[in-house]
């Protein structure tokens, strides 16, 4: 079912179209050779470029250059061979030369698509209008001096790549789905971190309603997005503004706005400049940028696996469901940890393991997958003791706590604890034949046609047991010996 604004005389449509400003990953900026370093201390990376000194010529980064090829590539979008740096004016204290060095016309990457998923199960493909690469400005810091601004210039330019959505996207859903999977893309190529709370990615959210049918309404931006989560909830925050502006009989201001995630609405910022107040034109001091047909083949030919490739492959390679196989994938280290947890493993046993134990034991400890709680060989060997009956399922679940708590190995943990798996069938056939006799009313019960009771038997035997018997044995013999007539 479509998503709507239900508002007091019928449903309004939403239109969101996304700009994803992304920190292209490089050791140095766009146009200096100053350092990028996240952290580093305030104004320690600025080059006399950065800082807009007299007479400081930029000189393009080759290495920023390939990555926004590669990014257009993963994006199954066009690659221009020649494209054009302008300037675009503005001023602001962050800004130290008046205007940012971005592209405009002549963009580096035109139009392309991503398919992202939802969670029905069902799939849409939202439209890239194009990629372009521009300088970063500093950073503003409001907090440091009761009565002062200070500034730091460390970010200014840093390379970002803009990644501009086509407005197809009709509900927070797909706006979260679309960031999430784009996100997931530039990380497997390398092109990005995605460290939203770092800025190193960050989006605009550009937001009109309308009812069913009609041409598009005025849009409004809001700005510096910096989590998933609050692009989601700027879309619905924004889009009930707008429908009740129009109900009260109001019209929509194009204009810039900023997201309170405090309060869930979104405000006033500045007036929606259009291109002309910027006054684009050429930089006369970059010639236009002009990229080699057989360069551009070697970086497709050497681009990674993509998350949607790489899906295709560990459903039918290793039988994965498809919910399964797009969690694993989602993010590249997790697929990573995956592949290296089931080589020559039992491949759904190792994903049943990871989405569920695993997942939980990380989530627990607040950890990241390049932090996990337990390695990657590590949970190998603990599915190699339950491969090899060393231990059962129930017992493998403790084993796998005790680890996280204590950093050692499964086996270690099994020996140390006593934990091996009872084979043995005669000990096994000691522990029913106690089971049957303690529970003699059941047993009768069972025999007369009530075969549920079955369940009851078997964790009497595994209680009898300390948990270490073989399930499958006990099952075998439990049968069995239920099986024999009542004397």
């Amino acid at each position: 079912m479509a998503y709507t604004i239900e508002g007091s005389d019928g449903a309004w449509e939403v239109v969101v179209g996304l700009e994803v400003h992304a920190q292209v990953i490089s050791n140095a900026k766009l146009f200096s050779g100053a350092p990028t370093a996240f952290g580093a201390a305030p104004n320690s990376q600025v080059s006399f470029v950065d800082a807009a000194f007299p007479g400081m010529l930029p000189v393009v980064n080759a290495a920023c250059v390939a990555q926004a090829v590669r990014t257009g590539l993963g994006l199954n979008a066009h690659i221009n061979l020649v494209s054009r740096f302008d300037r675009k004016n503005y001023f602001y204290a962050d800004l130290p030369s008046g205007y940012q060095i971005s592209q405009f016309e002549h963009p580096i990457v035109g139009t392309g698509a991503i398919e992202v998923e939802l969670a029905d199960g069902s799939t849409k493909t939202i439209g890239i209008t194009r990629l372009h690469l521009e300088q970063d400005a500093g950073k503003l810091i409001h907090d440091q001096h009761p009565s002062k601004t200070l500034i730091d210039l460390n970010r200014s330019g840093v390379a970002l790549m803009e990644i501009v959505s086509e407005p197809d996207i009709r509900s927070p859903e797909e706006a979260g789905a679309y960031v999430r999977k784009l996100r997931s893309i530039l990380r497997y190529l390398g092109t990005c971190d995605g460290n939203m709370e770092e800025g190193s990615m960050r989006a605009d959210v550009n937001v009109s309603v309308r009812r069913a049918g009609e041409a598009y309404r005025t849009r409004c931006e809001i700005k510096n997005v910096n989590s998933i989560r609050f692009v989601m909830q700027a879309v619905e925050a924004e889009a009930i503004r707008q429908v009740e502006v129009w109900e009260s009989g109001g019209t929509v201001v194009q204009e810039t706005r900023l997201f309170d995630s405090g309060r869930g609405i979104t405000r006033p910022m500045r007036s929606k400049e259009d291109a002309q107040d910027y006054r684009y034109f050429p930089d006369p001091d970059l010639l236009p940028l002009v990229l080699d047909e057989d360069w551009v083949a070697s970086l497709k030919a050497a681009l990674p696996e993509l998350p949607d490739a790489r899906r295709t492959r560990f459903i039918q390679s290793y039988g994965l469901t498809l919910y399964d196989a797009g969690v694993l994938v989602a993010e590249k280290a997790t697929a990573d940890f995956f592949e290296k947890v089931c080589r020559g493993r039992d491949a759904k046993a190792a994903a049943n393991w990871i989405a569920g134990d695993f997942f939980a034991a990380m989530n627990r400890q607040g950890r990241s997958i390049e932090d996990p709680p337990v390695t990657a060989d590590a949970l190998g060997g603990l599915l190699d003791l339950i491969a090899d009956n060393t231990i059962n399922g129930r017992i493998a679940k403790d084993v796998f706590e005790a680890m996280v708590a204590t950093g050692k190995s499964a086996a270690a943990i099994v020996d140390e604890q006593g934990l091996r798996q009872v084979t043995d069938t005669g000990a096994i056939d000691i522990a029913v034949t106690r089971v049957l006799a303690a529970n003699a009313a059941n047993v009768a019960l069972y025999q007369a046609g009530n075969t549920k009771l079955f369940g009851f038997f078997v964790g009497q035997a595994m209680k009898a047991m300390a948990g270490k018997g073989n399930p499958a044995l006990i099952n075998e013999t439990l049968k069995r010996r239920l099986a024999e007539p009542r004397e």
